[in-house]
């Protein structure tokens, strides 16, 4: 279930693990959607979900999405306000600039704003056709409250990233997670050029961009284990019986070991393997449950649990332990990573000028080209870095960096925190 997006957050797990990181947020947005989940030492997962309009209760990686992507299309309502998302101009006819489009879009605004840079996408394989958009966008600001088409694509803009702000704090600030402790892991076409601002809005500790952010789901993808989730019902209240953890011994022993036959006839050897168990625990007479991992003092653990998710515990309540889970995992042989070579002499990075506007001034800009980059190099903002998938955003007051990985990391510069 959601595949694409759950390969995501498992490329953006490994990105963050390569430098070292913890506590992240995913953040991958794209041409309809963006997706956003929490990343600490182990994936989060969930059996509460609603795929298509009906209820799913399967464990699936616990994704949170929002109609937000560079396609989305800008209107006004009724009341003169602006809007943007869930409609999307898609591949056909796309945004403006595109070339057929006729509704604003994102990525005209973006574009409108010089944030593409002056070569197109794809490497400059794609042409885009700015006149057109900022033509077609003043034409649509008639007898509205827009001054300028600048005014108008900062808009646009402004309200995608309170779109998605919103959800990265749904996955974060409602689970009881504190932003601030955390940094974004930004990847898809469009996911560096909002970064900067999201994790500005949420004092995030900063911004990591992947290599190849555009094709960082198909990574993850690859990188995917096997993975089997097994459960049994137990319905056992603690405090009254000394025999509980014999009965939960024996519910996992039993399904490990149908675990282990079904990983066997899925090709893997016993020390390819793993196994972690867990319980779907709740308050007696509670109608939900959470699911804690296994741990010394398992009833401590929920109550933790309990705290940050709700905001309260009872030490003294009942707790009662619905589900017994295994979580069976097949570890494939994943591809290598291979270091990015160091910039050798006192050669400078290479870079073109531009000319971008931010808060509706114009400034002057370094583009730079992502393959030109090596470990180690550093610069500040304002710039943009084009590749071939995707396109990212360094505001000013921003600085940059390229880890040994060639991974790119953003700080503002004024907090004096690093990521």
């Amino acid at each position: 279930i959601l595949s694409g997006p759950a390969g995501g957050v498992i490329g953006a797990a490994h990105a963050a693990k390569l430098h070292g990181l913890d506590k992240c947020v995913s953040f991958d947005m794209g041409g309809t959607s963006t997706d956003v989940a929490l990343l600490t030492k182990d994936l989060h997962t969930t059996s509460e979900a609603v795929v298509a309009g009906f209820p799913v209760t399967v464990p699936m990686l616990e994704i949170h999405t929002v109609g937000a992507g560079g396609g989305s299309i800008a209107r006004l309502d009724v009341g003169g306000a602006l809007r943007v998302g869930p409609e999307s101009a898609g591949a056909e006819p796309g945004p403006i600039c595109y070339g057929r489009g006729t509704k604003p879009t994102v990525t005209d605004a973006h574009a409108v704003l010089g944030h593409l840079g002056n070569t197109g996408l794809l490497g400059g394989s794609f042409s885009l056709d700015v006149p057109r958009a900022h033509e077609l966008m003043q034409r649509r600001i008639k007898h509205t409250a827009f001054r300028s088409v600048a005014a108008f694509a900062q808009g646009i803009i402004s309200v995608a990233n309170a779109v998605m702000e919103k959800a990265i704090r749904v996955i974060s600030v409602e689970r009881g997670h504190d932003p601030r402790d955390y940094s974004l892991v930004a990847f898809g076409g469009a996911g560096g050029l909002h970064a900067c601002d999201l994790a500005a809005a949420l004092e995030m500790r900063g911004v990591l961009i992947p290599v190849f952010p555009g094709g960082l789901s198909a990574l993850g993808i690859l990188r995917a284990d096997v993975v089997n989730e097994l459960s049994r019902t137990a319905l056992l209240t603690t405090g009254t019986s000394r025999s509980h953890s014999q009965q939960l011994n024996k519910l996992w022993s039993a399904l490990e070991s149908q675990a282990v036959r079904t990983l066997r006839a899925q090709g893997f050897a016993r020390n390819k393997m793993q196994f972690n168990r867990s319980l779907d625990m709740r308050y007696l007479g509670q109608a939900y449950e959470l699911n804690v991992p296994v741990a010394e003092n398992v009833l401590h653990a929920f109550h933790q649990a309990h705290q940050q998710r709700y905001g309260y515990y009872n030490k003294d309540a009942k707790v009662e332990i619905v589900n017994v889970r295994c979580r069976a995992t097949g570890v494939t042989d994943k591809p290598s990573t291979e270091k990015l070579a160091k910039r050798t002499g006192s050669h400078q990075i290479p870079s073109q000028g531009a000319e971008l506007i931010f808060d509706g001034r114009k400034q002057r800009a370094r583009v730079y080209q992502r393959h030109d980059l090596r470990a180690g190099d550093s610069w500040s903002g304002p710039a943009i870095v084009l590749e071939y998938s995707a396109t990212t955003l360094i505001p000013p007051q921003w600085r940059a960096r390229v880890d040994d990985y060639g991974q790119l990391l953003l700080a503002q510069r004024r907090t004096g925190r690093k990521i």
